[in-house]
């Protein structure tokens, strides 16, 4: 499984909305409110042979209140 996180901007007034849309769909490992440039950081797993891309736009940038996605991708955990 290989690890990578989205964060969210919402629209006003929307993040828990979002959250509780990503929530409902089931695709989540962690949900995090935070401050600043962002208002969501959610950790996603998906299989290795998976496109990370296109899971993300198919899955993910639908979510109504959405107004921003910024995807990080990772290499190893420590």
């Amino acid at each position: 499984m290989v690890p990578f996180f989205v964060q969210f901007k919402c629209k006003l007034g929307k993040c828990y909305d979002v959250a509780n849309q990503i929530a409902d769909a089931e695709i989540a490992s962690e949900i995090y409110s935070t401050a600043g440039d962002y208002d969501l950081l959610v950790k996603f797993y998906v299989d290795d042979e998976t496109d990370i891309g296109h899971f993300v736009s198919e899955n993910i940038q639908g979510f109504k209140g959405i107004e921003n996605t910024h995807t990080i991708i990772c290499f190893k955990a420590f």
